[in-house]
């Protein structure tokens, strides 16, 4: 099984960035973490604070790259992005998206994703172990 992790603007600084939002563990430790969980799945990782890096990644993932599935923290591009959802919905995998922090209970405009209605599924508000989760999610087929 593959499964494609994309982050999207400004969750290269996890670790650093708002560690009262985000925690302190930088995304590399905790993708070791998650990889030795998953010793039988090929997670690869993907980061980019560019909107069209995102949807790039997610056509080479879902068309030419075989991946059964991604799980994408699009980060303020979840709030703004018709072109997400729009690739998404194109995609031949299932696309799962997550959040660190619990985005209902922040400020009203994290409250509506342009991209949950393209989406397999959502999961927010569990730190980093949403992004377990979501690989959990689609290990089990879901």
């Amino acid at each position: 099984m593959k499964i494609q992790i994309i982050n999207g603007p400004n969750l290269n600084l996890l670790g650093q960035r708002e560690p009262g939002i985000y925690g302190s563990e930088s995304f590399d430790n905790f993708l070791e973490q998650l990889r030795q969980r998953y010793p039988a799945v090929q997670i690869d990782y993907y980061q980019s604070n560019i909107e069209g890096g995102l949807i790039d990644k997610m056509q080479q993932a879902g068309f030419y790259e075989g991946y059964d599935g991604i799980v994408l923290n699009a980060g303020a591009y979840t709030h703004t992005s018709v072109a997400l959802h729009d690739c998404i919905r194109s995609l031949r995998c299932p696309v799962i998206e997550v959040h660190i922090s619990n985005v209902h209970q922040r400020e009203e405009f994290r409250h509506h994703s342009f991209i949950s209605s393209a989406c397999k599924g959502v999961i927010c508000g569990f730190g980093l172990d949403s992004y377990r989760l979501a690989v959990e999610a689609l290990t089990n087929g879901h």
